[in-house]
């Protein structure tokens, strides 16, 4: 099935001085997903997503949104994108329903503001100051502000930094509910569980370069196929003969209290390991006391195409 491409980002580069924050980026955001521009602070994601909205403009390259060129084209696009404001843009004092109003009149269309609020959770804060409301509330906002022009693309830079894991929770399920509204989402994020539980495809962007471009799914399975099974025994031959098994390798885990117990870390293929050690088990009689699997995840893929962690550079 061929997909039609919304965004549209080829050799994309640009400079402050002579540090190099975007270099040479190119990717594509299909109608209807939910996109991500995966890094650390510092990579470049915020650039990169500015030149997209067409707030910055890029030294090199060329980027179409929706068929416009954000920096000719701003006010056709404006019309209908929407972009996630930052906490710094919004006054202390300005009330919900101010916020609301205010932005509504800088387009020609926009959606009722009450069922807007309503589906965001707003409706008791539509008189409250913003300085008053909490961080999930703020967020919140903002993708209201984002959504008032019923945009066909919906921009969220770093949305969810700084929440505790509830209000986090709550503000990925609204981003999923503006995706089964038919809009498209490209939002950036150092958050890799963020990416792996919200995004369709992912961009890994670092020190301003594309390293590579898939679905979460697809860049574990690629780069990181092993797989590993944790498991405690007391049984003294479980080393051996799980040693034994073809293409696996064994290893001790970290002390445990009772020196009686030997953890053991196996790693092999994904596709046959568990069979392999629940069958190597069981021919033994070898009695397991904890039994636990571990799956690679996009941290793991990270730190596997950049060769350094994203919580060490971000």
């Amino acid at each position: 099935m061929t997909r039609t491409a919304v965004i549209e980002v080829s050799g994309l580069s640009k400079r402050y001085g002579t540090t190099v924050a975007v270099d040479d980026v190119s990717f594509e955001v299909y109608d209807g997903e939910i996109f991500g521009l995966i890094g650390p602070n510092g990579a470049g994601k915020t650039t990169t997503m500015e030149c997209v909205e067409g707030v910055r403009t890029p030294d090199a390259g060329r980027v179409k949104v929706l068929g416009f060129d954000p920096a000719r084209d701003q006010y056709r696009l404006q019309q209908r994108i929407g972009v996630q404001l930052q906490e710094a843009h919004l006054q202390k004092r300005i009330k919900v329903g101010e916020a609301i109003s205010l932005w509504a009149s800088l387009y020609k269309s926009v959606v009722n503001h009450d069922q807007l609020l309503a589906q965001l959770g707003l409706s008791e804060k539509r008189n409250a100051w913003f300085m008053t409301l909490s961080g999930g509330q703020k967020q919140r906002l903002f993708i209201a502000l984002a959504l008032i022009n019923d945009p066909e693309v919906v921009f969220l830079d770093e949305l969810t930094t700084g929440l505790d894991p509830q209000a986090r929770h709550a503000i990925w399920d609204l981003v999923r509910s503006i995706r089964t509204r038919g809009k498209t989402v490209f939002l950036t994020t150092h958050l890799m569980e963020e990416a792996e539980r919200l995004c369709d495809r992912v961009a890994i962007i670092d020190r301003g370069r594309i390293i590579d471009i898939d679905t979460p799914s697809g860049l574990v399975r690629r780069h990181c196929p092993q797989r590993s099974v944790l498991l405690t025994t007391e049984d003294s031959r479980a080393e051996e003969h799980l040693g034994t098994l073809p293409g696996v390798t064994v290893t001790r885990g970290d002390a445990v209290d009772n020196p009686l117990m030997m953890p053991l870390v196996i790693r092999g293929d994904a596709h046959d390991l568990m069979t392999s050690v629940i069958q190597c088990l069981a021919d033994h009689q070898i009695r397991v006391i904890d039994f636990q699997t571990m799956v690679p995840t996009l941290e793991d893929v990270f730190l596997k195409v950049t060769g350094h962690s994203i919580r060490g550079t971000s």
